[in-house]
């Protein structure tokens, strides 16, 4: 778990400065393209569609930030009626859950990049479509991981704690 917990880490710092040079490329090249268009009426012709497709990343990217840290959105009703053990449960659910459908999503996120390959259209300076797309079933890959593993966390919690108070404190 320690070498997961590493890896997450550095995969972690390298999200996060993606998202800061993104962030960084799109308001300059929005503020670029705004001067341009109104003092000189001309524009960078790839520029608003790379903006269009770094909004993209930067929403997967920041999804699969959000998972690491646990900020996604939850309901949270009926962890008020739960406390302890019945909340442990209920966290493991929530994840296991997430899990599944993190896993379908990158089934239907390489579906959909496999079909814009197929059909080999280009998007900005002739890359093909599918190249800036992939960032859909790669964030989702990373989302089910992380949400597996603290399913497996939650798991692992509910057994060593039903242990101690079953047999005593560990010594």
């Amino acid at each position: 778990m320690r070498s997961w917990q590493k890896w997450d880490d550095s995969l972690g710092r390298i999200e996060k400065f993606f998202v800061a040079v993104m962030l960084s490329v799109m308001i300059l090249l929005a503020f670029l393209q705004i001067v341009l268009r109104n003092v000189f009426s001309s524009g960078i012709s790839w520029g608003d569609p790379l903006v269009r497709y770094l909004v993209l990343w930067v929403g997967f990217i920041g999804a699969s930030l959000a998972t690491r840290e646990g900020k996604h959105i939850t309901i949270e009703v009926f962890s008020r009626w739960l406390s302890g053990r019945g909340n442990q449960y209920l966290k493991a659910i929530s994840n296991l859950i997430s899990a599944l459908v993190c896993s379908l999503l990158v089934f239907a996120g390489w579906t959909f990049v496999l079909n814009e390959a197929q059909m080999g259209g280009t998007t900005f300076l002739q890359i093909p479509v599918w190249v800036p797309q992939i960032i859909i079933p790669v964030t989702f890959a990373f989302m089910t991981l992380r949400f597996s593993l603290r399913f497996f966390a939650e798991l692992a919690m509910i057994f060593t704690s039903g242990n101690q108070t079953k047999h005593g404190s560990p010594s």
